[in-house]
């Protein structure tokens, strides 16, 4: 199985709970079945693979990963405080507003935004793909018996131990045959 996708630059977007307020960060890319837009697919979906990984190239990656998702992850409840303040400033909901909103309201935020997505592109160039921002999912094209699959590694976890298959998500990952099995953290 090979797979194929039309790359695009990242954009900041309010995430699926934006209901909760949880802004996230996303690529323009089809999603993987794991995501509402993929729930909601009946066709399989399309993935970007530059390149894949062998487990050992995946894991050198890991320590600047823990770097980026920390500021990734402070970056976003940051704006998610902006999101907030302007949405009581406004008295409406923190949904009903987008980033774009935000950004014609409070044009100091651009500085916030332009780092979450300097952030995401610095993810996506070293081949990654982000999958979620608040759980802090990062999934690495890998071939795994002629198949591609997702290595998958969670902010937190000192290196990569699980995979699952594209259309599959987070919930159905496995543990990589003989690498250490880290606690789940979520």
């Amino acid at each position: 199985m090979h797979a194929r996708v039309a790359r695009s630059e990242p954009y900041l977007t309010q995430g699926s709970h934006a209901h909760k307020g949880i802004v996230r960060v996303r690529a323009r890319r089809a999603r993987t079945a794991s995501t509402v837009r993929g729930e909601a697919a009946s066709i399989p979906p399309l993935v970007k693979v530059d390149r894949t990984f062998r487990l050992e190239e995946a894991n050198a990656i890991v320590p600047r990963l823990q770097i980026w998702m920390e500021r990734l992850q402070r970056g976003a409840l940051r704006l998610h405080e902006e999101m907030s303040d302007l949405a009581r400033a406004m008295d409406v909901e923190p949904a009903a507003l987008s980033p774009e909103h935000l950004l014609r309201e409070r044009p100091a935020a651009r500085v916030l935004v332009e780092e979450l997505d300097a952030i995401v592109h610095e993810i996506e160039e070293s081949g990654a793909h982000l999958k979620d921002v608040e759980l802090g999912l990062v999934d690495f094209p890998a071939e795994r018996e002629g198949e591609i699959v997702y290595l998958c590694w969670q902010f937190g976890e000192p290196e990569i131990a699980f995979w699952h298959r594209v259309d599959e998500g987070f919930a159905r990952r496995q543990p990589v045959p003989g690498a250490p099995r880290p606690p789940y953290l979520q």
